[in-house]
Protein backbone atom coordinates (compact mmCIF):
# COMPACT_ATOMS: atom_id res chain seq x y z
CA UNK A 1 0.00 0.00 0.00
CA UNK A 2 1.15 3.17 -1.07
CA UNK A 3 0.24 6.42 1.62
CA UNK A 4 -0.90 9.64 0.27
CA UNK A 5 -0.47 13.55 0.98
CA UNK A 6 -2.70 12.72 3.13
CA UNK A 7 -1.23 10.63 5.67
CA UNK A 8 1.89 13.92 5.43
CA UNK A 9 -0.84 15.89 6.04
CA UNK A 10 -2.14 13.94 9.18
CA UNK A 11 1.10 13.56 10.65
CA UNK A 12 1.23 17.17 10.25
CA UNK A 13 -1.73 18.14 11.77
CA UNK A 14 -0.73 15.69 14.70
CA UNK A 15 2.16 17.50 15.39
CA UNK A 16 0.80 20.76 15.37
CA UNK A 17 -1.61 19.75 18.08
CA UNK A 18 0.47 17.51 20.27
CA UNK A 19 3.43 20.34 19.94
CA UNK A 20 3.96 21.06 23.41
CA UNK A 21 3.53 17.69 24.59
CA UNK A 22 6.62 15.41 26.16
CA UNK A 23 6.33 11.69 27.14
CA UNK A 24 5.35 11.43 30.77
CA UNK A 25 8.54 9.56 32.02
CA UNK A 26 11.22 10.20 29.45
CA UNK A 27 10.21 13.82 28.28
CA UNK A 28 10.61 12.68 24.34
CA UNK A 29 8.24 14.77 22.45
CA UNK A 30 4.86 13.41 21.71
CA UNK A 31 5.37 13.27 18.39
CA UNK A 32 7.62 10.02 18.56
CA UNK A 33 4.52 7.98 20.20
CA UNK A 34 2.06 8.92 17.27
CA UNK A 35 4.95 8.34 14.85
CA UNK A 36 5.71 4.78 16.87
CA UNK A 37 1.74 3.93 17.00
CA UNK A 38 1.28 4.60 13.01
CA UNK A 39 4.29 2.51 12.24
CA UNK A 40 2.99 -0.57 14.59
CA UNK A 41 -0.44 -0.24 12.91
CA UNK A 42 1.15 0.02 9.30
CA UNK A 43 3.30 -3.02 10.16
CA UNK A 44 0.41 -4.48 11.16
CA UNK A 45 -1.90 -4.25 7.70
CA UNK A 46 -2.92 -0.56 8.28
CA UNK A 47 -4.69 1.12 5.35
CA UNK A 48 -4.49 4.42 4.84
CA UNK A 49 -7.07 5.55 6.83
CA UNK A 50 -6.06 3.31 10.15
CA UNK A 51 -2.66 4.87 9.44
CA UNK A 52 -3.67 8.22 9.84
CA UNK A 53 -5.86 7.41 12.55
CA UNK A 54 -3.17 5.76 14.31
CA UNK A 55 -1.00 9.27 14.52
CA UNK A 56 -4.14 10.96 15.13
CA UNK A 57 -5.10 9.07 17.55
CA UNK A 58 -4.51 11.11 20.82
CA UNK A 59 -6.15 14.33 19.00
CA UNK A 60 -9.58 14.32 20.40
CA UNK A 61 -8.56 13.16 23.91
CA UNK A 62 -4.93 15.26 24.54
CA UNK A 63 -5.06 17.61 21.26
CA UNK A 64 -8.03 19.53 21.08
CA UNK A 65 -11.13 17.91 21.91
CA UNK A 66 -14.42 18.59 19.96
CA UNK A 67 -12.61 21.11 18.02
CA UNK A 68 -10.22 18.61 16.96
CA UNK A 69 -12.55 16.14 16.15
CA UNK A 70 -14.29 18.00 13.52
CA UNK A 71 -11.11 19.00 11.98
CA UNK A 72 -10.48 15.62 11.55
CA UNK A 73 -13.80 15.12 10.35
CA UNK A 74 -13.08 17.75 7.78
CA UNK A 75 -9.69 16.85 6.39
CA UNK A 76 -9.43 13.17 6.36
CA UNK A 77 -13.18 11.75 6.30
CA UNK A 78 -15.79 10.25 8.62
CA UNK A 79 -14.31 7.20 9.18
CA UNK A 80 -11.03 8.21 9.95
CA UNK A 81 -12.98 10.19 13.07
CA UNK A 82 -14.47 7.19 13.95
CA UNK A 83 -11.96 5.33 14.11
CA UNK A 84 -10.23 7.92 16.26
CA UNK A 85 -13.62 8.48 18.58
CA UNK A 86 -13.20 4.42 19.11
CA UNK A 87 -9.39 5.41 20.43
CA UNK A 88 -10.48 7.85 22.82
CA UNK A 89 -11.57 7.51 26.22
CA UNK A 90 -12.86 10.61 27.05
CA UNK A 91 -13.44 14.27 25.11
CA UNK A 92 -14.51 16.07 28.11
CA UNK A 93 -12.45 18.53 29.87
CA UNK A 94 -11.82 18.28 32.48
CA UNK A 95 -11.74 14.51 32.27
CA UNK A 96 -13.82 12.47 34.15
CA UNK A 97 -12.94 10.27 37.27
CA UNK A 98 -9.56 8.38 35.55
CA UNK A 99 -10.98 4.77 36.81
CA UNK A 100 -14.84 5.98 35.37
CA UNK A 101 -13.24 6.89 31.90
CA UNK A 102 -10.99 3.84 32.02
CA UNK A 103 -14.19 1.37 32.53
CA UNK A 104 -16.29 3.19 29.88
CA UNK A 105 -13.32 2.55 27.10
CA UNK A 106 -12.86 -1.26 27.99
CA UNK A 107 -16.60 -1.57 28.19
CA UNK A 108 -16.71 -0.46 24.27
CA UNK A 109 -13.20 -2.21 22.85
CA UNK A 110 -14.47 -5.59 22.65
CA UNK A 111 -17.19 -4.75 20.33
CA UNK A 112 -15.17 -2.04 18.44
CA UNK A 113 -14.76 -2.27 14.83
CA UNK A 114 -11.45 -3.88 13.90
CA UNK A 115 -10.18 -0.48 12.65
CA UNK A 116 -9.94 0.60 16.29
CA UNK A 117 -9.25 -2.13 18.05
CA UNK A 118 -6.12 -2.24 15.21
CA UNK A 119 -5.23 2.02 16.31
CA UNK A 120 -5.97 0.71 20.05
CA UNK A 121 -3.38 -2.03 19.96
CA UNK A 122 -1.16 -0.22 18.62
CA UNK A 123 -1.17 2.44 21.17
CA UNK A 124 -0.97 -0.11 23.98
CA UNK A 125 1.86 -1.84 22.37
CA UNK A 126 4.02 1.18 22.01
CA UNK A 127 2.96 2.62 25.43
CA UNK A 128 3.91 -1.01 27.03
CA UNK A 129 7.08 -0.78 25.46
CA UNK A 130 7.86 2.82 27.20
CA UNK A 131 7.25 1.28 30.26
CA UNK A 132 9.21 -1.43 30.01
CA UNK A 133 12.15 1.07 28.40
CA UNK A 134 11.14 3.88 31.11
CA UNK A 135 11.29 0.81 34.25
CA UNK A 136 14.45 0.20 33.38
CA UNK A 137 15.51 3.75 33.64
CA UNK A 138 13.79 5.19 36.57
CA UNK A 139 12.86 1.74 38.38
CA UNK A 140 9.73 1.83 40.45
CA UNK A 141 9.52 5.25 40.66
CA UNK A 142 8.12 4.91 37.17
CA UNK A 143 4.57 4.22 38.71
CA UNK A 144 4.08 7.82 39.94
CA UNK A 145 3.71 9.32 36.68
CA UNK A 146 0.85 7.49 36.16
CA UNK A 147 -2.69 8.60 37.34
CA UNK A 148 -3.38 4.97 38.22
CA UNK A 149 -0.46 4.15 40.02
CA UNK A 150 1.28 0.85 40.13
CA UNK A 151 -1.97 -1.35 40.94
CA UNK A 152 -4.29 0.92 38.15
CA UNK A 153 -2.06 0.86 35.57
CA UNK A 154 -1.50 -3.04 36.06
CA UNK A 155 -5.09 -3.53 35.86
CA UNK A 156 -6.12 -1.48 33.02
CA UNK A 157 -3.40 -3.00 30.73
CA UNK A 158 -4.33 -6.43 31.38
CA UNK A 159 -8.22 -5.88 31.10
CA UNK A 160 -7.30 -4.10 28.18
CA UNK A 161 -5.43 -7.18 26.38
CA UNK A 162 -8.24 -9.41 27.49
CA UNK A 163 -10.63 -7.12 26.09
CA UNK A 164 -8.72 -7.33 22.43
CA UNK A 165 -8.43 -10.77 23.32
CA UNK A 166 -12.06 -11.28 23.47
CA UNK A 167 -12.75 -10.00 19.82
CA UNK A 168 -10.01 -12.35 18.39
CA UNK A 169 -5.92 -12.70 18.70
CA UNK A 170 -3.02 -11.88 16.21
CA UNK A 171 0.72 -10.92 16.56
CA UNK A 172 -0.10 -7.94 17.45
CA UNK A 173 -2.40 -8.86 20.31
CA UNK A 174 0.19 -11.38 21.28
CA UNK A 175 2.35 -9.09 21.62
CA UNK A 176 1.04 -6.51 23.43
CA UNK A 177 0.15 -9.65 25.82
CA UNK A 178 3.41 -10.49 26.23
CA UNK A 179 4.82 -7.15 26.84
CA UNK A 180 2.08 -6.65 29.32
CA UNK A 181 2.93 -10.19 31.02
CA UNK A 182 6.84 -8.37 31.15
CA UNK A 183 5.26 -5.78 32.58
CA UNK A 184 3.62 -7.57 35.26
CA UNK A 185 6.57 -9.72 36.40
CA UNK A 186 8.93 -6.68 37.14
CA UNK A 187 6.05 -5.44 38.73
Amino acid sequence: MKLTSRFSEAVACALGLHADQRRKVSGAPYAAHLLRVAGIALEHGADEDEAIAAVLHDAIEDGGGPAAREEIRGRFGQRVVQIVEGSTDTDQVPKPPWHQRKRAFIAQLASASPSVRLVVAADKLDNARSILRDYGSVGRSLWGHFRGGREGTLWYYRVVVEALKQAGTGPLVDELDQTVRRIEQLA
